[in-house]
């Protein structure tokens, strides 16, 4: 999320009652979580698991809750509890405003795009021309749709990230300010969802295609002329490249990468990322040839046993 105009290190760190390390005029040009950060963002990190990660980020800010040396050219906002003073920072700059009409008086909807009874479209969407959205279907706030796009009924696109943390006493959720864009010529099945970004978007590329029932989780980046097929899961900040072909039931984990091109068989799990121009099945996914002969040793293992058994 990039702010309307730059603060200075001094008033970020003033307004959430946290010290600093680093020039007082410093300035942050955006909130950004640790998969999407650009030079300027501020990033915030709470586990000495990602320290290293998040100081040698693209981000210029880091909200930690530990005192380290401050790299150079960057600066430090020491908080004790990072996660929850991201959220205070998002509440601060981004203002949520519910939209009570079935179509905010903010959307914009383009030349012989068919609206159906009983879709709800949010602030700030932009819809391209020549699109169908069918019944029921749900646009929340900040979504973009392109050209020649089909979206069937009961579909939501743009609802909240599942990401939270977990204390003691609840599960806190970390705020989502981000959006969603749906590229040109793609068709989207009925009943699927697709997360908005927590703080910047979930992309849909050019092309795709996508069956009915599938979940598509924050900030995932999706290539051009992919093909999901039903019931398909994916978590978020996952990318998967253009060509991409995941057949039903197919389960993706988060921030993993798959490579452009590849083929990923029904029911199959990833484990880790996946390169491209193969086939691959089995949980975890591997090569599909390589899985195959497994199967087909393992449909023996009773033969051998039984065998070695009588040799006894």
């Amino acid at each position: 999320m990039k702010l309307q105009s730059p603060i200075k290190l001094k008033d970020i760190a003033s307004l959430i009652g946290c010290r600093f390390d680093g020039n007082a005029d410093h300035l942050v040009l955006g909130l950004n979580e640790i998969n999407k950060v650009e030079p300027g963002d501020l990033v915030f990190v709470d586990h000495p698991k990602y320290y290293d990660k998040a100081l040698r980020s693209a981000a210029t800010t880091i909200l930690i809750n530990k005192k380290v040396d401050c790299p150079e050219g960057k600066a430090l906002i020491i908080s004790e509890d990072p996660f929850s003073d991201y959220n205070r920072l998002v509440r601060h700059f981004y203002k949520e405003v519910y939209s009570l009409r079935h179509i905010s008086d903010s959307a914009r909807i383009g030349e012989d795009t068919v609206i159906h009874p009983g879709v709800y479209i949010g602030n700030r969407v932009t819809i391209g021309r020549n699109c169908v959205i069918y019944p029921n279907v749900v646009l929340y706030d900040n979504c973009t749709i392109g050209d020649n796009v089909i979206i069937h009924a009961g579909t939501v696109i743009g609802a909240h990230a599942f990401y939270y943390k977990k204390r003691a006493d609840r599960h806190d959720k970390l705020l989502s300010c981000g959006g969603v864009v749906i590229e040109n010529n793609v068709e989207i099945g009925a009943l699927c969802t697709i997360d908005k970004g927590v703080s910047g978007n979930t992309v849909i590329g050019e092309g795709t295609k996508i069956d009915n029932q599938v979940q598509i989780g924050h900030d995932t980046v999706v290539g051009k002329m992919c093909l999901f097929a039903s019931q398909v899961g994916i978590s978020g900040a996952v990318v998967i490249e253009d060509n991409v072909t995941l057949w039903g039931q197919v389960g993706v984990p988060s921030k993993l990468r798959i490579g452009q091109g590849a083929v990923v068989l029904g029911q199959s799990g990833l484990t880790s990322s996946l390169e491209g121009n193969n086939t691959y099945f089995g949980s975890p996914a591997g090569d599909s040839r390589e899985k195959m002969k497994e199967l087909i040793a393992l449909k023996k293992l009773p033969f051998i046993i039984q065998k070695l058994d009588e040799g006894k």
